[in-house]
């Protein structure tokens, strides 16, 4: 083996090790906590999609199952047109106003009680037992009360997927604030912030990114509760259009409103998800 007269002439706390070879881009995807792939993961999920729409063909259409049970993807777009044709982009802006409604005043009660509950223990004490009790409890028993109290309109409908979401997030958002390390509070405190400036500068600016996912998670729960919410004493919406074609027997039609949901639900948790890698870059 022949070496340069340079090399030699080099100690050997200076030679630089050679580095061994970086595992390929797909290996990354099968390695534990490997650095993130965009483009690749975006194609495996892309891949997963289709796999799971050719085996809903492969058996709808093997007659494996009867279509009344399990209709065929081309019998669910044809009923998506027809559906669409007929107002159905009508329906989805009322469910989308239903749940947004009632998540954004979820968002706005619970964010300031959650943090309250992370600092006061008065404030637990008060809340925390009341809360655990009604998040038990199945929404659907609440229905018949909430017609009782609030009529068929919008307000029964809302509150149903309020009670559905609130309960659940107000405990997320608690348990985020308390995650925040005690360090970031008692340096706060020898800097001389007062609880209001520490709830708004430092418990809350820390608990952001946990918070943004909680909000995100939560908001999937409310989409659960639609159909819920709207088949009672409903004449709209993706819930009433979904549970009327159950009543005639037309899965198509079925099978489209739950797609439909999905499909929201999905776009929606995307644009979250884009958005907090944007606003928390750090973390990334």
């Amino acid at each position: 083996m022949t070496v340069t007269s340079g090399e030699s002439e080099k100690p050997a706390a200076e030679r630089v090790p050679t580095r061994p070879a970086r595992p390929t881009a797909w290996k990354d995807l099968f390695t534990f906590r490997a650095q993130a792939q965009p483009r690749l993961e975006l194609w495996l999920s892309i891949a997963a999609f289709l796999a799971v729409l050719g085996g809903w063909a492969f058996v709808a259409e093997s007659g494996l199952v009867q279509p009344q049970i399990l209709p065929s993807p081309l019998a669910v777009i044809s009923a998506w047109v027809r559906l669409f044709s007929d107002g159905y982009i009508g329906d989805i802006a009322i469910s989308v106003a239903r749940v947004w409604a009632a998540f954004l005043a979820s968002a706005v009660i619970a964010i300031p009680l959650g943090i309250l509950m992370s600092g006061y223990r008065a404030v637990t004490a008060l809340l925390e037992p009341i809360i655990d009790f009604v998040r038990y409890l199945p929404v659907p028993a609440l229905v018949p009360l909430t017609l009782i109290w609030l009529g068929i309109g919008e307000g029964s409908k809302v509150t149903l997927l309020w009670i559905g979401t609130f309960f659940q997030l107000i405990l997320l958002i608690a348990d985020d604030a308390r995650r925040v390390p005690k360090e970031y509070i008692e340096t706060g405190r020898t800097l001389g912030a007062s609880d209001s400036a520490l709830m708004k500068d430092v418990l809350l600016r820390a608990m952001l990114p946990n918070m943004v996912d909680s909000l995100r998670i939560t908001l999937g729960w409310c989409w659960t509760y639609l159909i819920v919410a709207e088949i009672v004493a409903s004449s709209s919406g993706i819930g009433y259009e979904l549970w009327t074609a159950r009543r005639y027997g037309k899965s198509p039609d079925v099978f489209a409103g739950i797609l439909t949901i999905g499909i929201i639900g999905l776009v929606s948790d995307q644009a979250i998800r884009f958005l907090h890698r944007r606003w928390f870059r750090y973390l990334n």
